[in-house]
């Protein structure tokens, strides 16, 4: 288990404040609803290959203004084992990182990639992989005026009914997802959009994954012709396992908050058992200050009534004297 330190100066309380979910802070201050971008942190194992060594490389090169790597070989990093879990969370708590790529070689699990992501600094769900047919960047010869540049957002394609089929697939698609994509933006230049990464289901187990640059062409209308020239780094990943996240935290995770906060009732608050609780004050009425007269709506509406029962009885009485006289 993590020791669990408070902050003792304000500044620490407030870094700590500041990589907290947005939704679970309570400073007016901070930007509601505004996560920070993505960072992914890239570990080592006891034992890494060449191969694995270059694929990490060129995953930091990739993400290199979103990724913090650490060189030193870590043997206690088990992502599947229980225990195993705690050197990688006290990582991304240091860090501040909410992605990861663990990469280790065996004899049982050669050129071996796990891939991860964290929620709250605890391992959300994973990813286990292996790399095979791998090809750098420096294995490809194109034009160099249409490399890719820095800190672009890529396009994704991915070709196979895998995808949509496939458990596994489905989760390793989503989890490429959230380790490329970069920031989220709301609107986005055209020209600025010039990578794409392809990413092919071959089999129910293996994904062939590719990095393409993006090459527009004219084509006589508003929308140019596209064309994708491989630039790499290209590999296949066979699955190997994966775990699911549990249900609970998967939805505590997917927790969203509209983008205008609720006006706030005054004296109603809501209740698990009774549901929504509200109060009413009425003011002083001063009954004993109210001046009481006859003039009152409902003695005239007795009078009327009594006058109109009546006056039938008088009518007779009134016969009864003219025909004595």
């Amino acid at each position: 288990m993590l020791k669990v330190k408070t902050p003792k100066t304000h500044r620490a309380k407030r870094a700590l404040e500041k990589r907290a979910p947005r939704l679970a802070s309570t400073r007016p201050l901070l930007p509601l609803l505004v996560e920070n971008s993505k960072k992914t942190l890239i570990l080592h194992g006891t034992k890494t290959s060449d191969v694995l060594n270059a694929v990490l490389t060129q995953i930091h090169h990739l993400k290199r203004d979103n990724s913090i790597r650490y060189t030193k070989r870590n043997d206690n990093i088990r992502p599947f084992e229980s225990g195993g879990e705690a050197s990688l969370e006290f990582f991304s708590q240091k860090t501040d990182c909410s992605l990861f790529v663990f990469g280790s070689h065996s004899k049982k699990r050669p050129n071996n990639l796990v891939l991860g992501r964290m929620y709250d600094h605890h391992v959300y769900d994973l990813v286990e992989v292996g790399v095979e047919n791998f090809k750098s960047l420096e294995s490809f010869v194109y034009d160099k005026k249409i490399a890719p540049r820095a800190a672009t957002k890529p396009f994704f394609a991915f070709i196979g009914e895998g995808f949509e089929s496939v458990e596994e697939l489905k989760h390793l698609k989503e989890v490429l997802l959230d380790l490329f994509r970069g920031e989220a933006v709301e609107n986005i230049n055209l020209s600025g959009i010039d990578r794409v990464f392809v990413c092919t289901a071959i089999s129910s187990t293996t994904v062939f994954m590719t990095h393409c640059a993006l090459r527009l062409k004219r084509s006589g209308t508003a929308i140019p012709r596209m064309e994708l020239v491989e630039v790499g780094p290209s590999m296949d990943l066979v699955v190997r396992r994966h775990r699911l996240p549990n249900e609970s935290l998967k939805k505590e995770a997917m927790k969203t908050a509209s983008h205008q906060p609720k006006k706030k009732m005054k004296n109603v608050h809501r209740d698990l058992v009774q549901g929504k609780i509200g109060k009413v004050y009425m003011p002083d009425q001063q009954v004993g200050d109210m001046t009481l007269t006859s003039n009152i709506k409902g003695l005239k509406r007795e009078r009327r009534e009594s006058k109109t029962k009546n006056a039938p009885k008088d009518d007779q009485s009134k016969k009864r004297k003219t025909e004595d006289q």
